[in-house]
């Protein structure tokens, strides 16, 4: 379990295909820390260190992973966001984050705003939902929502988060990662489900 707070950016050294997966090597400012088995948000994506070597480190995405996030696009020099999962008497900075990205959405524009960047994203409807002053988990980073519709939603950056994670390199057009609420995901999902005189 993760909470959005980025710990630091990575960077994709090299990419390796066998099968329909995908092998990266990156290197990270806590490299020498991991360890085989240990669980990393990329971008928002749990994925498990699986080899160690010479300060650099291998995850391995499989087909599934590749289908639902922007990992596909990923390339030797692409600047990552990076957690560690929570330890268990941490603190909740952020908000509830599986690293399980539910959809790609994609940048349609960014608003500077003197001292804050608004940015506005469009995904698929059916993805999930997003409210007004909810939660939204963007290439890992936890947000709050400002404006929202079926299919759109916009955050509010200050000037730390656009320095320490790369949301400041995406342009317009742009994939990025996106974990909707999980409260709010299984809230819809039992209203989906219930009886009527259930809920």
């Amino acid at each position: 379990m993760f909470t959005g707070i980025i710990e630091g950016l990575g960077k994709v050294l090299q990419v390796e295909k066998e099968g329909n997966n995908l092998h990266f090597w990156l290197e990270s400012p806590f490299t020498a820390e991991l360890k085989v088995d240990q669980s990393v948000s990329h971008d928002g994506v749990c994925l498990t260190v699986t080899h160690l070597d010479a300060g650099k480190y291998r995850v391995t995405a499989v087909e599934e992973t590749l289908n639902r996030t922007n990992l596909s696009d990923w390339k030797p020099g692409t600047i990552v966001n990076l957690e560690r999962c929570m330890p268990a008497n941490g603190r909740f900075d952020g908000h509830i984050v599986q690293g399980h990205v539910d959809a790609k959405a994609a940048l349609l524009n960014v608003d500077d705003r003197n001292g804050s960047w608004k940015l506005a994203f469009r995904h698929d409807p059916n993805a999930g939902m997003t409210v007004e002053k909810g939660s939204i988990c963007i290439n890992g980073v936890s947000l709050t929502v400002v404006d929202s519709s079926a299919d759109s939603f916009s955050v509010a950056i200050i000037p730390f988060t656009w320095e320490h994670t790369n949301l400041h390199t995406i342009n317009p057009g742009d994939a990025v990662n996106i974990e909707f609420d999980i409260l709010g995901k299984y809230l819809q999902k039992y209203l989906s489900v219930a009886p009527l005189g259930k809920r």
